[in-house]
């Protein structure tokens, strides 16, 4: 019987066919961490449940306002706390001076500038591994086009899920944040994508994650959990830059990024499927016709209740939770 299914679908059903063994691989995220604490709770997350978690990358990072290199060091110091410090941190693209950033003065004078070469370490992870290498963005996509452009032999490695992209921005006069930091960059993602040199990833996208139901703020079971009495000190460095965040940008964080990890880990709280998707010129998406645009997989719902019991539990410091490499 001829399948009514077009080569571009085809293509995705067999990718993620081929992607089946995704469950021992190892993880990067790539992540902006130090702006909105949602990087930081789904890095602590991360930490504290996926012994395969291997590299944490860095973007938007910080330029002279800051000094550079600050979202490393603040990644390096909140991995050490989470007693992961096997866990590599490099030190990512920056898109110019950044006003994302609220944990100045909360990483020690002795922690220095981590490593810069993005491309090394991402290889190095794709040695140690005989499978796929999940790539998990949580930022903009700066680093994975610096992939694109420089290591492309690594891409045929990387299974993408990406927070990021709208098809009905809450602002419909610009881009999605995480495609107007770095619009070439996306577009440089997508055009790989199109001619298949990477597999085709998964947008979770803002029409999904921007919903009060998956909210942290001051009077949250996360937030409670992170401040009690004997807290250890990831939890308390943790909530000290919630407390900075809801100081200066808002008073509460949406849990975009950990919601993005969960489709990464292939747990069942975000449905997604195929869709045809065109960027305009300044960076905003919309649903293609036919064979028009590049062909993503794209968040369509969550279930957020039960995704944020699974958070709330690996977040309290009360769970006990390994996720100490084994050896073997």
């Amino acid at each position: 019987m001829k399948s009514d299914e077009s080569p571009g679908v085809r293509h995705l059903r067999e990718q993620r066919r081929a992607a089946a063994d995704l469950g021992a691989a190892p993880v990067i995220i790539d992540t902006d961490i130090g702006g909105d604490p949602d990087d930081a709770l789904a890095v602590a997350a991360a930490a504290r449940t996926l012994p395969r978690l291997a590299l944490v990358i860095t973007s938007d990072e910080t330029g002279s306002s800051f000094g550079p290199g600050q979202r490393a060091r603040f990644a390096r110091v909140l991995l050490d706390a989470l007693q992961r410090a096997e866990v590599s941190v490099v030190e990512g693209c920056s898109v110019g001076d950044t006003r994302y950033y609220c944990v100045d003065g909360l990483v020690p004078d002795g922690v220095g500038r981590q490593p810069t070469g993005v491309v090394d370490a991402v290889r190095a992870v794709c040695e140690r591994a005989s499978g796929p290498v999940c790539w998990v963005g949580m930022g903009p996509l700066s680093n994975l086009a610096h992939i694109v452009e420089h290591a492309p032999d690594l891409l045929p490695r990387l299974s993408v899920t990406q927070m990021g992209g709208a098809l009905a921005y809450r602002h419909p006069d610009r881009a999605e944040h995480n495609i107007r930091l770095d619009m070439p960059a996306a577009r440089t993602v997508l055009d790989a994508v199109a001619d298949r040199r990477l597999a085709v990833p998964e947008f979770v996208i803002s029409d999904v994650t921007w919903n009060q139901q998956i909210a942290v703020d001051s009077q949250s079971r996360i937030y409670r959990a992170l401040t009690a009495s004997g807290a250890p000190s990831w939890a308390t460095l943790v909530a000290r830059h919630l407390d900075r965040w809801f100081e200066r940008f808002h008073p509460e964080s949406l849990q975009h990024d950990a919601l993005t990890l969960s489709v990464a880990l292939d747990l069942p709280y975000v449905t997604s499927g195929p869709v045809r998707v065109v960027m305009d010129e300044i960076g905003r998406m919309r649903r293609g016709r036919e064979q028009e645009g590049v062909l993503l997989r794209l968040s369509v719902s969550a279930r957020y209740r039960p995704f944020m019991r699974w958070l709330t539990r690996t977040l309290d410091p009360a769970t006990q939770l390994d996720a100490t490499p084994k050896a073997g």
